[in-house]
C-alpha cells in the first residue's frame, strides 16, 4: 500500500479517477464517489479509481485521518456492506486502512466500470475534473449542444 500512496501522490493533482480528502465522510457522498470514480476510471481506460483518506489534496502531504470505515455502520448495517447494497451493477472495491509515516490512512481502491456505468441509489456520477457530478447532466448538456436546429 505504501507503494501504491507514494504513485498516487506523485501525481501532480488530482484526476478524474483519483480523489484524495482528509476526514470528511458521509455514507451518501462516499457512494457517490465510488460510483464516480468507477465511471471515470472507465472512461479513462484506467483499471481503477482511488479515493484515498488522510493526504491533502491541495499538495499531497500525508495528514492522516481519523475516518475508519471497518468501524462505521449506517443504521445496523455495515457501511461497506450497505455500499454494496446501494451500487448497481455490483462493483468491487476493497477499503485499505494502514499507517503511513506514522499517519494513518485509507484507500479505497474501486474497479473500473464495465459496460454500464455505476449507479447508486438509481444515480449514475462521473467526475469531470475535480468535480462530482450527475452522469445524466453530461449527456444532457451533450444533447443540447450537441444540436444543430
Amino acid at each position: 500500500m505504501e507503494r501504491l500512496l507514494s504513485d498516487l501522490r506523485a501525481l501532480p493533482k488530482e484526476t478524474e479517477w483519483i480523489e484524495f480528502k482528509v476526514d470528511k465522510y458521509e455514507p451518501q457522498e462516499l457512494g457517490e464517489y465510488i460510483s464516480a470514480l468507477s465511471n471515470a476510471a472507465c472512461l479513462h481506460s484506467k483499471e481503477r479509481g482511488y479515493l484515498v483518506f488522510g493526504v491533502h489534496d491541495g499538495t499531497h502531504d500525508v495528514v492522516g485521518t481519523h475516518f475508519k470505515p471497518s468501524q462505521k455502520k449506517v443504521g445496523n448495517e455495515e457501511l461497506e456492506n450497505w455500499l454494496v447494497t446501494q451500487l448497481n451493477p455490483r462493483v468491487d472495491f476493497k477499503m485499505h486502512e494502514f499507517e503511513s509515516s506514522v499517519k494513518r490512512v485509507v484507500i479505497i481502491e474501486i474497479d473500473s466500470a464495465y459496460n454500464v456505468p455505476v449507479k447508486f441509489k438509481g444515480i449514475a456520477y462521473i467526475r469531470v475534473g475535480s468535480f462530482k457530478i450527475n452522469y445524466q447532466s453530461i449527456l444532457k448538456r451533450k444533447e443540447k449542444y450537441g444540436r444543430r436546429d
